[in-house]
């Protein structure tokens, strides 16, 4: 029995509600909801797995998985959800500095941590497969719109178009370290690192007058300190179990 099928064993059906037996404190139904469902949108399909397959997987009946979400939609809309909200409050977070390069290259290391809080390494197989469902869906609109204004952020205008798109590449290659290096044998914190090095050598590639404007030594400090945040993490999270 895998570690879903032993969750599942332990969740019971409720009136309207899931209710969690003995998953221990603090368990998050929804976020359980949310993993089982994902595995069968990744594994069978989005069209295919219907909300009676998501709820036989978890051992209820589709009346009590739909008191959480009505749709599969609903599911998918809420991965988006908090994925948004966790940029959000980076975007506002930027807000709140001065916009020079000092800025940009802590905001790219702040975006590649919350990139790795997130599970995000399924949720984008889940994106990769279904990108007809995500365009026509108003949250991926949302979404788009969003990184837009992460874009926006990052890009000066006033650059060389070359440029601009430097700053915009350092953005996606965090996304695109989870794919490219899944199977060439690089461990998480091996890819966490690389992702990190290559975003932030991009943008401050990028910047016309980099060497008078980022100090000596901020990169590989931004990346120290990143590696011993996902560090102390992961000591929390190995504590916690």
């Amino acid at each position: 029995m895998d570690e879903h099928q032993a969750a599942a064993a332990r969740v019971v059906r409720g009136r309207n509600r899931i209710r969690v037996g003995d998953l221990g404190e603090g368990t998050d139904v929804r976020a359980h909801i949310q993993d089982v469902a994902l595995d069968l949108f990744i594994e069978e399909g989005y069209d295919k797995t219907s909300l009676r397959e998501i709820a036989e997987k978890l051992g209820v009946t589709k009346a009590a998985l739909y008191y959480h979400f009505p749709t599969k939609e609903d599911i998918v809309r809420s991965l988006i959800d908090q994925r948004m909200a966790a940029i959000e409050q980076l975007l506002e977070w930027a807000q709140t500095q001065p916009r020079d390069e000092r800025m940009r290259l802590e905001f790219v290391r702040r975006y590649a941590t919350v990139h790795d809080l997130m599970p995000n390494e399924r949720v984008i197989r889940f994106f990769e497969r279904n990108q007809t469902l995500i365009n026509t869906m108003p949250a991926g609109k949302q979404m788009r719109a969003q990184m837009e204004r992460v874009f926006d952020l990052l890009i000066d205008p006033a650059e060389p178009v070359a440029q601009q798109l430097r700053r915009a590449m350092a953005i996606f290659s965090i996304h695109a370290s989870w794919f490219i290096l899944r199977e060439r044998g690089a461990t998480p914190e091996q890819r966490r690192e690389a992702a990190l090095e290559v975003a932030l050598d991009l943008m401050s590639g990028a910047a016309q007058v980099a060497a008078e404007l980022i100090e000596p030594g901020l990169i590989a400090a931004l990346l120290r300190e990143h590696l011993e945040r996902e560090t102390h993490s992961e000591e929390v999270d190995a504590g916690r179990g």
